[in-house]
């Protein structure tokens, strides 16, 4: 082949390839750009390139399982590094003595990255075929993925380096090598040695044929990546760019103009349409993996659920392209009547705010409603929120967003929700706690106490430090109430000044959230809010995740800034300045259960521990699903409140687990944990599987026994029957107390 058709040919593929890359590329761009508005997304850009530097170049969270992450990584900047041997390639079309430097050194660094890459596939191979969906069905994280596609595109990346290692062992024959005769390029060296016996012009066509092939793949790579799943090579490193920070998994956001006076009938509330999705959302969609490790983590795939995070964005990403050409049409959006029933006329929304369709004069585009026809009612309501997959995503896909978005719309939009919901909604609304136990039993806990304790009436006293904000659970369960109590004496043994609200004191509104319900929950934080800048309020204490959580990090967007702690940072700090000694040995092995909203949500993982770590005597048992990884107890999400008819109950599936270990004590450190762990020890001593003798406490109860000098094997006592049953407790494993009677009954939601 003469020179000038190789470069014909060369050229040629350049231009049709190129041609096909940039009609796609521009039709993604298109596709994601024309999506609603995102506020918020460019608020940290420090924070935000920290994480692309760690995340994308580092391959922080795909390092976290060290086998298929080194192959990635090493694939990762293989493709990087091998970009200067695409410049060669070129370079080789004009002139086959071209390269961009003599020195052997680099010749080494491809040639260790080329191998590299090869070993990195042969892995990957190895991996998914261990983990045939095929074979193991649910149980692979490869289950329900596009798999052909990644052997096509395992086959490519190993045409890539092949075709590049036969040319460049075809120019050591033709003398065209550009590094000498140095063994530094070690694999291109060997295969010019086996091809030894090859005449000087034979070699010669095999390097051209070579170099041909090579630009060839590279752009059916391109094209072929652009047109699968595997576009997330382009478009994840955007992804986890403008995702939020500091972590992906944050505040849900908050949607503004929520007074009913500005809504109209046409007022669009979440996500009902993919054309609702935001641009971040649609961004998402396009750089999923389909690894699976967001599938592996989900406590309700693991529980056979129907719900996979992976395949929702899936569903959602396949709908988005078969709307493509409707969301690209620049018009308003309606349901398509007659798929399900709609309560209110369409609208366009920008997926954060309340927005209306246009004036215009356009026709509106119909578009299929998601729920149920793209995402199933059961798939939506079966999430915990307990942020699992978007803590193990390796691109930042904020799955956790787009469900509570869907679930926003249901709720606010089509008012369809679990039925079993509607109490507790009523009762967070009109008693201001889910059991609808009202104000008068907020300080029930206090008879408990043989100290008194402030209750706020207009402002905190000035010689008062802390607000402890008590929860729902802990003060109308009884069992929780046993660890309000602890903490209350543990504070006062310590010598912190703290006060309560006492009856001011209502649902933060975190269970109103994670059902939907964004408008009653803006209601009750608001109201809070009040409450706490008025009674002058800095600093809070607080046992329960999820009020911690809503307070710290939801109540700032709606403008409440205070200095919260929950209560087992607090007692990690008392105890390492001495304020509390631990005296008596605790002889027990105990397990400590990560609650979700404390550890993975706010990366609390060391202060409970450390709080256990005190105790003499104390033997800490890890379960093997802990700290970023640990398992949900089933009560986020507002599944607290909701049947759990499908598969098997979450909180057993932990609480099995955490009886592996052996353990004395189930500890943990938050209020709605404590209950469903409690619930799922007593089902299993019931059966005789366990001993009697097992107990689920808090960390300050365990805390507490060592300070008040209780033997080995003492501690607060198992509540009974009657005790479970009473105001407030949570009866059996339903997870819901009988209202009172004298809450208003006026139906439905807000």
């Amino acid at each position: 082949m003469t020179v000038d058709v190789r470069i014909a040919v060369g050229l040629a593929i350049t231009v049709i390839g190129l041609g096909f890359v940039a009609w796609r590329a521009l039709f993604l761009f298109r596709l994601v750009t024309s999506g609603q508005p995102a506020p918020g997304r460019f608020a940290d850009i420090g924070a935000q390139v920290k994480a692309e530097i760690m995340d994308v170049f580092g391959q922080r969270k795909l390092l976290k399982r060290p086998g298929p992450g080194l192959a990635h990584f090493f694939t990762f900047w293989g493709f990087i590094v091998l970009t200067l041997t695409i410049i060669e390639a070129y370079g080789d079309l004009f002139d086959v003595t071209f390269s961009l430097t003599t020195w052997p050194g680099l010749g080494f660094i491809e040639d260790f990255f080329a191998v590299a890459v090869l070993v990195a596939i042969i892995s990957f191979a190895a991996i998914r075929i261990r983990q045939n969906p095929a074979r193991r069905e649910r149980r692979s994280r490869f289950y329900g993925s596009h798999t052909r596609a990644a052997w096509y595109t395992l086959a490519m990346i190993f045409g890539v380096i092949a075709t590049l290692l036969i040319y460049r062992g075809a120019q050591v024959v033709t003398g065209d090598f550009p590094y000498g005769k140095s063994w530094w390029a070690f694999a291109s060296r060997s295969l010019g040695a086996a091809f030894t016996g090859m005449g000087h012009g034979a070699a010669l066509n095999l390097e051209t044929a070579m170099i041909l092939g090579q630009i060839l793949v590279i752009w059916a790579f391109f094209v072929f990546v652009l047109n699968s799943k595997h576009m997330h090579i382009f478009v994840s490193e955007p992804n986890v760019l403008f995702s939020r920070r500091p972590k992906a998994l944050g505040p849900l956001a908050t949607t503004p103009d929520l007074d009913p006076e500005k809504m109209t009938e046409d007022t669009v509330f979440g996500t009902g349409l993919i054309g609702h999705l935001t641009w971040k959302q649609r961004l998402d969609l396009i750089s999923c993996t389909e690894c699976g490790r967001c599938q592996d983590q989900c406590p309700a795939w693991a529980t056979d659920k129907p719900l996979s995070p992976k395949l929702v964005i899936m569903d959602l990403r396949e709908h988005m392209f078969e709307s493509a050409s409707e969301l690209l049409a620049g018009q308003p959006l309606l349901p398509k009547p007659n798929e399900v029933p709609v309560a209110v006329g369409a609208a366009v929304s920008d997926g954060s705010s309340g927005a209306t369709a246009s004036d215009g004069a356009a026709e509106p585009v119909a578009l299929k409603p998601l729920v149920p026809n793209v995402i199933a009612e059961d798939v939506l309501w079966s999430c915990t929120t307990c942020g699992a997959c978007v803590e193990q995503c390796p691109v930042d896909i904020e799955h956790v967003d787009t469900i509570v978005d869907m679930r926003r719309y249901q709720v606010l939009i089509e008012a369809r929700f679990p039925s079993e919901a509607n109490l507790m909604l009523r009762n967070v609304e009109n008693r201001g706690d889910p059991w609808g136990l009202g104000s008068s039993q907020r300080t029930a806990w206090l008879d408990g106490l043989d100290f008194e304790i402030p209750v706020v009436d207009s402002t905190i006293p000035d010689d008062v430090e802390y607000l402890f904000w008590v929860g729902c659970a802990g003060a109308l369960d009884e069992r929780a109430r046993r660890t309000t109590q602890a903490i209350a004496r543990l504070l006062k043994q310590a010598g912190v000044s703290f006060a309560v609200l006492g009856p001011k004191e209502s649902c933060t509104g975190d269970p109103a959230r994670r059902l939907g319900n964004e408008y009653l929950f803006q209601t009750q934080a608001q109201q809070n809010i009040e409450t706490l800048q008025s009674a002058n309020v800095k600093k809070i204490v607080a046992s329960c995740p999820h009020c911690f959580n809503s307070i710290a990090r939801e109540y700032p967007a709606l403008g409440g800034n205070f200095e919260v702690y929950h209560h087992t940072q607090l007692l990690e700090k008392l105890l390492t300045a001495g304020s509390l000694r631990p005296q008596a040995r605790i002889e027990q092995k105990i397990t400590y259960h990560d609650p979700c909203y404390l550890g993975r949500h706010n990366e609390v993982y060391d202060e409970p521990r450390g709080v256990l770590n005190h105790v003499p005597g104390v033997q800490l048992e890890e379960m093997h699903r802990c700290r970023n990884r640990g398992f949900c107890c089933g009560a986020g999400g507002s599944r607290m409140w909701l049947e759990e008819n499908i598969g098997s109950r979450i909180n057993v599936n932990r609480t099995d687990e955490a009886l592996a270990t052996g353990a004395d004590v189930i500890s943990t450190a938050c209020p709605y944990c404590l209950i469903m762990l409690d619930d799922a020890t007593k089902s299993r001593q019931a059966e005789g599987s366990v001993s009697e003798n097992i107990k689920v406490m808090d960390v300050a109860q365990v805390l507490e026994q060592s300070l008040a000098g209780v033997g080995a094997r003492g501690g607060s006592p198992a509540p009974t029957a009657e005790e479970t049953k009473g105001a407030g407790g949570l009866a059996g494993s339903e997870g819901l107390a009988a209202p009172d009677p004298a809450s208003p009954p006026e139906p439905g939601a807000s």
